[in-house]
């Protein structure tokens, strides 16, 4: 597939709303808010500055973070200002998890992932125009405070009785680990933020995820209490799939935005598994696809569900969004190649690789049969269930069939790999060496 042939929609709110708020309530990306109707008499107004944190306890953003960034899109593209704040500060503390306490990295580690995680929020947003974002890091008006300053200045309008009550400290009191003084402190920390953002910029929105509720509501609070101010927060729903299980896992690992972490192949993949019943409210919320465009994926999914027409369009829109269109076509033509719709030579080598790492693989030298090579990726159980596969025409390398037990594998296709396939849908990576 050609660059021009790869079409995505252009980020864009739709038209059909007249309030960026309605979009939002009916992609369904307001779980809970501050004051629903001032909110929505704020967004229709002039332009506001808001704000959504991203905390550096890992070296890349996943899929609940890309919820954030597009909601912050949204917001954009309607003529808001966005402050995309990294924690450097709160990055070294950590909000409190339901369960036990976070490991502490170092502060080495968090400058790293600081630089990593504000140049992944910069692909997301524009920095020009009337509307342009502006990137903050916590750390620069907390780090100069002294704990005495901190406990005066900010300490004294929090309530510990109202601490106690946060969700994510009520947990963690309730259960074996408890709750450090550390993640205890967190809350204020993230209040801080947002009186420190709305002092120097005017911010006057701050957006979330729901589970951060407790966080979120701890600066407009503070606001409230030092300025004599009412302010907003948005947050949004923790994605979900139908059947009940976590979103944004495949096999245990997270699927990360970081192309390293988690390649294009990879997240192509994902998408394109998304359930029937699911895959409407996917399109809502990850893609800028109109409400008529997702209401005619809609019936194809109720009409012709086999097609799954809906799921292809998700898995482009997103991972296009993510790494990029050319990433994307080169996915798209892997994807088709390996199942018998194009050339696997013409593939490019490392969009291959990471295909072929998906799959069961194994390593094998230049020159194994391809009867020792079904046996080592699991394809067939031994080498006589292996000869009989290839005696019964229903094995073939890199595209082409294999009628010869002693035929062998040379790693043909570019990056030194090959494709071995038993049947029509059976595939395996083969990793040649020498």
């Amino acid at each position: 597939m050609s660059n021009s042939e790869l079409t995505t929609a252009t980020p864009a709110n739709d038209p059909s709303f007249e309030n960026v708020w309605d979009e939002l309530v009916w992609r369904g990306l307001v779980h809970v808010s501050t004051d629903p109707e001032a909110l929505r008499a704020l967004l229709a107004g002039p332009a506001i500055t808001y704000y959504c944190g991203f905390d550096p306890t890992a070296p890349s953003l996943h899929l609940g973070n890309l919820v954030q960034l597009l909601t912050m899109r949204r917001l954009q593209l309607a003529g808001h200002r966005p402050l995309g704040l990294v924690g450097g500060s709160t990055g070294l503390i950590g909000d409190p998890r339901p369960t036990a306490e976070r490991t502490l990295n170092t502060r080495e580690t968090v400058g790293e992932w600081v630089a990593r995680l504000r140049a992944q929020i910069e692909r997301f947003l524009s920095f020009e125009g009337d509307s342009a974002a502006r990137m903050v890091n916590n750390l620069d008006w907390t780090a100069p405070m002294s704990a005495i300053d901190f406990l005066r200045e900010i300490g004294k309008h929090y309530r510990v009785g109202t601490m106690l009550k946060k969700d994510a400290v009520a947990a963690r009191l309730n259960s074996d680990a408890g709750i450090s003084y550390t993640e205890f402190s967190y809350q204020i920390l993230q209040g801080m933020d947002y009186l420190e953002l709305y002092r120097q910029y005017g911010c006057v929105l701050q957006t979330g995820g729901s589970d951060q509720w407790g966080n979120l509501t701890s600066g407009t609070d503070l606001i409230h209490r030092v300025e004599g101010t009412s302010v907003h927060a948005i947050g949004t729903p923790l994605i979900t799939n139908s059947d009940g299980t976590k979103f944004g896992k495949s096999e245990g690992n997270a699927i990360w935005l970081d192309a390293e972490m988690c390649s294009p192949y990879r997240m192509y993949q994902f998408w394109l598994g998304t359930a029937d019943a699911d895959v409407i409210d996917r399109l809502k919320v990850f893609t800028f696809l109109t409400r008529a465009e997702i209401e005619e994926y809609a019936a194809l999914v109720e009409a012709e569900p086999f097609r799954r027409a809906a799921q292809k369009r998700l898995a482009l829109e997103v991972c296009a969004t993510v790494h990029g269109t050319e990433a994307t076509a080169a996915v798209i033509a892997a994807s088709e190649a390996l199942f018998g719709q194009g050339d696997l030579s013409t593939l490019d080598a490392a969009t291959l690789r990471s295909a072929l790492d998906e799959l069961p693989n194994a390593e094998v030298a230049a020159g194994s049969t391809v009867v020792e090579a079904l046996v080592a990726t699991g394809l067939v159980a031994s080498v006589s269930e292996a000869r009989r596969a290839i005696g019964q025409g229903g094995v073939s390398l890199d595209g082409v069939r294999v009628e010869d037990e002693a035929a062998t594998v040379q790693g043909s296709l570019p990056g030194g790999v090959s494709v071995l396939r038993r049947g029509k849908k059976t595939l395996a990576g083969l990793f040649v060496g020498a």
